[in-house]
């Protein structure tokens, strides 16, 4: 596909980003990384004995969509929780460190702030690779005076937000009535969108999904393959099922492909090159970039395609990446594949 959408169209749509007020509600992850050298296999057992590089704490999950959304020069409004523990402390800290307001992320009693470990190993001036990653989980526990705490602060963001992201993980912190809850309070046109790891179909009511393939598949129950039908099939079923006008299936090297009311089904290519660096937290980066564009105006293509542009420049990052109003406007600047000459 070539679109029909003028460069100069979209690059204006990214200078509009600035200030775009965006509750970010969902499960706040901690992303631990810790890089080390190889120095011998063990004679102990046949495995790999590293030196220790250096480790790294970035935001994981919503906390990632968050972190996206600043970077691009939006204004993130975090709810959720986190764990009284020192993931959950240190996670506050990076996302202060960002500049991000962090005054809706409720500290929860027995709770583990859910922390995904990952171990890397390269030669030391050589690309580190993902050796192994382990995850610490738990779900929020149910509780009456922390869902009513959540709930309040979802109304209060809501209420000086240009638009809502839900961002659910599948540990508890999204109440299921989240997008009534946000209806409610947001302005009048602000949109939600919803990305979620297995509820995606109660999310009644929301202006946008965007599931990946592998998401997609759950939800219909079946394989689809490379059957373009039967993408368009399953798109256009959860799209009627949840009441929501816009889909945006993500596909990693396959691109994009956007459903929506009235509209014939569009297949966006990848953006850049399908041998990438690394996936970690694309799909966050991509829900990021969708939500500001849909807030400051954009159509759905027009969003689709900056979300499009903005996942294939983060998948050449190590870690869990961010993307900068520059490195978007560049990429818009310089394809010659998916954008017409105008």
């Amino acid at each position: 596909m070539t679109s029909r959408v003028p460069r100069k169209r979209l690059l204006s749509v990214i200078d509009a980003f600035a200030g775009r007020r965006l509750v970010v509600a969902g499960d706040y992850v901690l992303d631990r990384f810790l890089y080390g050298h190889p120095k011998r296999v063990s004679r102990e057992a046949p495995v790999l004995i590293l030196r220790f590089w250096k480790e790294e704490h970035l935001p994981g999950g919503a906390g990632n969509t968050a972190a996206n959304v600043r970077s691009l020069g939006g204004v993130p409004i975090p709810v959720g929780a986190v764990g009284k523990d020192e993931a959950g402390r240190t996670l506050l800290a990076v996302l202060r460190e960002r500049g991000i307001d962090t005054d809706g992320l409720l500290g929860a009693r027995n709770y583990e702030t859910p922390t995904k470990t990952r171990i890397l190993a390269g030669a030391p001036h050589g690309i580190k690779q993902q050796v192994v990653r382990y995850d610490r989980e738990s779900n929020l526990p149910e509780n009456a005076a922390l869902a009513a705490r959540i709930a309040d602060a979802l109304e209060r963001g809501a209420a000086r937000a240009d638009a809502a992201v839900l961002s659910d993980y599948g540990y508890g912190a999204v109440p299921k009535d989240a997008a009534g809850i946000l209806r409610g309070s947001l302005p009048s046109g602000a949109p939600i969108l919803v990305d979620s790891r297995h509820g995606i179909s109660g999310f009644a009511g929301a202006d946008a999904l965007t599931p990946n393939e592998e998401e997609l598949e759950e939800w219909i129950g079946r394989p689809l393959g490379d059957s373009g039908e039967e993408l368009a099939s399953a798109a256009r079923a959860l799209q009627s099922a949840v009441a929501s006008r816009i889909v945006l299936v993500t596909r990693g090297s396959k691109g994009m492909a956007l459903f929506q009311d009235g509209a014939a089904p569009l297949t966006i290519p990848v953006h850049g090159t399908d041998q990438v660096a690394d996936v970690t937290g694309a799909g966050d980066t991509v829900l990021a970039a969708f939500s500001l564009a849909l807030a400051s105006g954009a159509s759905p293509v027009e969003a689709a395609l900056l979300a499009n542009f903005a996942g294939g420049i983060v998948v050449m990052k190590m870690g869990t990446a961010t993307v900068t109003p520059e490195e978007l406007k560049d990429a818009v600047s310089s394809d010659r594949a998916i954008l017409s000459d105008r």
